[in-house]
């Protein structure tokens, strides 16, 4: 009877998943920690590092898109489960049939599709604006979407530290994802790095997510292509896996 009940039970949760999505993207895509660490804040980190530099747009474009999917994906997350927990509408989530790995899946989805949107914004800037070329277009589909879900996984990750102050998670989310970008050769391509850049740069997520990106729209990177892949996948199931299992242990801490 179990066995049976399966594929319904696993029907349940996933719309228990795409609803709780749907209710984070109407509450918390506007909140100002998602737009400020989001969007400006990426933004303006770009800006102070392309202005006065003589380097084309084209050059600099995969690391802007790279780096807007890694922030915009791993800021909606952080500030959900502190958020809910202080408005006390975690209680009523758990209360319902939604699993804590549905919630936590929800959460994740939430934060992909913002990231995945937003993304091709200076994507779209880029190819209007500087005539930029996008020479392999299902590469970039690709990536996009891998790194969309993988950094939403991270800021799920980010935010599974029992606390009801958003401002809490989104400091120590930036003290994660900070370093990640200056060793992910965003701004500096990591065949220029020093020894020790290139020895370091493998343990960011963001590396191999922006290294495809150069592959999609200048057609040459650092690593394999299918490295890059597989690595995104690797980092993604890392982090889902440990997300889920802090979020299940830290969750009676929140009421």
């Amino acid at each position: 009877m179990q066995v049976s009940n399966f594929p319904l039970r696993m029907k349940m949760q996933f719309r228990c998943s795409f609803t709780i999505a749907k209710k984070d993207a109407k509450i918390y895509y506007l909140k100002a920690p998602v737009l400020i660490f989001g969007i400006l804040f990426p933004l303006c980190l770009f800006l102070a590092f392309a202005i006065g530099r003589d380097i084309s747009p084209n050059i600099l474009l995969p690391g802007l898109v790279g780096m807007t999917l890694f922030f915009t994906a791993s800021s909606a997350n952080p500030i959900v489960a502190p958020w809910e927990t202080r408005m006390r509408t975690l209680e009523r989530l758990v209360s319902t049939p939604a699993s804590i790995s549905a919630i936590i899946f929800g959460d994740i989805f939430a934060g992909f599709l913002y990231g995945a949107v937003i993304s091709i914004v200076p994507l779209l800037i880029g190819i209007f604006a500087f005539g930029s070329d996008v020479v392999k277009p299902y590469l970039l589909a690709i990536d996009i979407v891998l790194s969309a879900f993988c950094f939403s996984a991270l800021g799920s990750l980010l935010s599974s530290p029992p606390t009801d102050n958003p401002s809490n998670v989104m400091m120590l989310s930036n003290l994660v994802r900070l370093p990640l970008i200056f060793i992910s050769g965003v701004f500096i391509p990591i065949k220029k790095m020093p020894a020790w850049g290139k020895a370091i740069a493998p343990i960011s997520p963001l590396t191999y997510a922006s290294d495809l990106a150069r592959y999609a729209l200048l057609d040459k990177g650092y690593y394999p292509i299918p490295l890059d892949i597989v690595m995104i996948l690797v980092f993604t199931l890392a982090f889902v896996i440990i997300g889920i299992t802090i979020h299940q242990r830290s969750m009676p801490k929140r009421f």
